[in-house]
C-alpha cells in the first residue's frame, strides 16, 4: 500500500476573494490520510495509525470503497473544536477507556480532498475535478462528512467564520494539483491569531518558582532540512504543563549543541529534535525571530521536518492570485535566501510603458509603479503607485508575460544593486541606492490626498 504525505499550506497575511478559490474552514485537528482497501487505516501525519483510538470512525469502511481519501479529525465540545479532549484520545492506550471516550467524546472525520479511487492516482487532476469525484465516492454518516466550500467570498466567510468561533478558514486554488508532503502557496491558511509549529532544541535553567522547570523553550524551524534558530517561548504555559513537559524534553537530552545562533544569556540543556509545539506570535522580526510567542500546545501528530520556515515567511496572496503560472514565466512564490538590502527596476512593456521599482524588505519585493520612470537628478519628482508584494525570485525575472495574463508585455531589468534605509516608516522611506543608473539618497513620500498606495518619489539632495 503506497502510502502518501499530506499537502501543506502556506500562511496569508488577510482574508481576500477571487473566483479563482474557494475556501473552507480550518478546522483545530488531526490530519488524517484515510486508506479504506480490504483493511481501514487512518493515518496521522507522522504515519501513526489513528482508528485504533477513533473507532466510530470504522464507519467509513461502509461509505466509501477502494479510494485514499484526505481529511481532519475533531472532537465537538460546547459546539466548538475542543483539541485538548482530542489529544487526550489520541493518546490514551486503555481499551476500556477508549470506548468510553468514543461514546461521550465521539470524533467526526471530515473529508476534503480524494488521493487515489480503484487504484488511480488522482493528484493530477484540478481541485475541483477532486471534489466533484469526491462527492460522487464518499457517502456522508453519523461520524464522516464531507468539507463544505464556498466560492470566490473568501472575506466574508472569515468573517462569518470568527463569529461562529473558527480559528479561521483555508484558501485553495481551484485549478490546484495535489503536492503530496509540500507546503503550497496553492493552499492558504488565513487564521486570526498567526501560529507556527516548532521544534524545540533546548531549555533555559529556570529561577525563581521556575527553578524546578525551566525558564524557557528554544525553538526553531527546518530550512531546506537544516534547524535554524527562530527564538525562546517562556510564557503561555501553566505550572502543571511545565512540570510534564519537562519530564518528557528530558527524554531527549543531548551532550552537545544542536542549534546554532542561540544566545547564550542563561544555562542551556540541549536537546535532540523530538517534540513538536504550537506558538502564536505577533510578527517576524527583521532577523528572523518570532516577535513576542506564546506557547499553545503540544502537537504529537506533527513531523518533524514539518516545521519549515515557510511558515512565517510571508506568502504572497495579491501576487498568486492574479497570477496563472501555467501561462506566465513570472516565477511562483518559492523559498529564496535573502540577498539583503537589494532592489531592482524594471522596465515594463504593458499596455502603457512603466518602470517598477522593487525593494527587498521583510522577505519580499516591496514593489511600486513608477509611470513616468525614476527620478534621475535632484528634485525631479515622480509619482509611485504601491502594487502587491512581489517574491524574492523576481528580482531576476525577465521575460514576456502573455496576452490575457495580468501586466501582459515585455519586462526586462533597468537597473539593479542594493540599499541601505535611513528611514522605513508608515508614511515616509529614505535610503541610499547603489545601482549603475540610480545612486544616491532617494525619498518615498506618501501622497494620501490623491489615495491610500499613491508616493511620490523623489532623489534627495547630496
Amino acid at each position: 500500500m503506497k502510502l502518501y504525505k499530506p499537502m501543506l499550506a502556506r500562511s496569508a497575511e488577510a482574508p481576500f476573494s477571487s473566483g479563482d478559490w474557494i475556501f473552507e474552514v480550518k478546522w483545530d485537528g488531526i490530519r488524517g490520510i484515510s486508506y479504506v482497501k480490504d483493511e481501514l487505516s487512518i493515518r496521522s501525519r507522522n504515519q501513526k495509525e489513528l482508528i485504533g483510538n477513533f473507532p466510530e470512525l470504522s464507519e467509513l469502511k461502509n461509505l466509501a470503497r477502494e479510494m485514499v481519501l484526505d481529511g481532519e479529525i475533531i472532537v465537538m465540545k460546547d459546539g466548538k473544536a475542543d483539541f485538548q479532549t482530542l489529544i487526550k484520545r489520541s493518546q490514551n492506550t486503555n481499551v476500556r477507556d477508549i470506548d468510553q471516550l468514543a461514546r461521550k467524546f465521539p470524533a467526526t472525520y471530515i473529508v476534503f480532498d480524494i488521493l487515489e479511487k480503484d487504484g488511480k492516482e488522482l493528484l493530477d487532476i484540478p481541485l475541483m475535478e477532486r471534489k466533484r469525484i469526491l462527492e460522487n465516492s464518499v457517502k456522508e454518516g453519523k461520524f464522516i462528512v464531507l468539507s463544505l466550500f464556498v466560492e470566490e467570498t473568501g472575506v466574508d466567510y472569515y468573517q462569518a467564520a470568527l463569529e461562529k468561533g473558527v480559528e479561521g478558514i483555508m484558501a485553495k486554488k481551484k485549478q490546484s494539483f495535489y503536492e503530496p508532503g509540500k507546503r503550497s502557496n496553492n493552499w492558504l491558511k488565513i487564521k486570526q491569531v498567526k501560529t507556527c509549529d516548532c521544534v524545540v532544541f533546548g531549555y533555559t535553567k529556570g529561577e525563581g518558582n521556575r527553578e524546578e522547570t525551566f525558564g524557557s523553550m528554544i525553538l526553531g524551524l527546518y530550512d531546506a532540512q537544516r534547524p535554524v534558530f527562530i527564538g525562546k517561548v517562556g510564557t503561555g504555559f501553566s505550572q502543571e504543563i511545565m512540570e510534564n513537559l519537562k519530564r518528557s524534553l528530558n527524554e531527549f537530552k543531548a551532550d552537545r549543541e544542536t542549534l546554532q545562533g542561540v544566545d547564550n544569556d542563561r544555562e542551556i540543556t540541549w536537546l535532540r529534535a523530538g517534540v513538536v509545539c504550537e506558538v502564536s506570535y505577533q510578527a517576524v522580526t527583521e532577523d528572523g525571530k518570532l516577535r513576542i510567542p506564546v506557547f499553545r500546545k503540544i502537537r504529537e501528530d506533527k513531523d518533524l521536518l514539518e516545521c519549515t520556515i515557510d511558515q512565517i515567511r510571508p506568502v504572497l496572496s495579491d501576487y498568486t492570485t492574479k497570477r496563472d503560472f501555467n501561462m506566465t514565466p513570472e516565477p511562483p512564490a518559492l523559498v529564496e535566501k535573502s540577498l539583503g538590502k537589494s532592489f531592482v527596476v524594471h522596465e515594463h512593456h504593458a499596455r502603457r510603458l512603466h518602470y517598477d521599482l522593487r525593494l527587498e524588505k521583510d522577505g519580499v519585493l516591496k514593489s511600486w509603479a513608477v509611470p513616468k520612470g525614476p527620478p534621475e537628478i535632484s528634485g525631479d519628482r515622480r509619482l509611485a503607485v504601491q502594487v502587491e508584494d512581489h517574491p524574492l525570485e523576481y528580482g531576476k525575472f525577465e521575460g514576456t508575460i502573455p496576452e490575457g495574463q495580468y501586466g501582459a508585455g515585455t519586462v526586462k531589468i533597468w537597473d539593479k544593486g542594493q540599499y541601505e534605509p535611513i528611514i522605513w516608516g508608515e508614511n515616509k522611506i529614505e535610503i541610499l541606492m547603489k545601482g549603475d543608473k540610480l545612486d544616491g539618497r532617494y525619498v518615498l513620500v506618501k501622497f494620501k490626498k490623491a489615495g491610500e498606495k499613491n508616493w511620490i518619489f523623489f532623489k534627495g539632495g547630496e
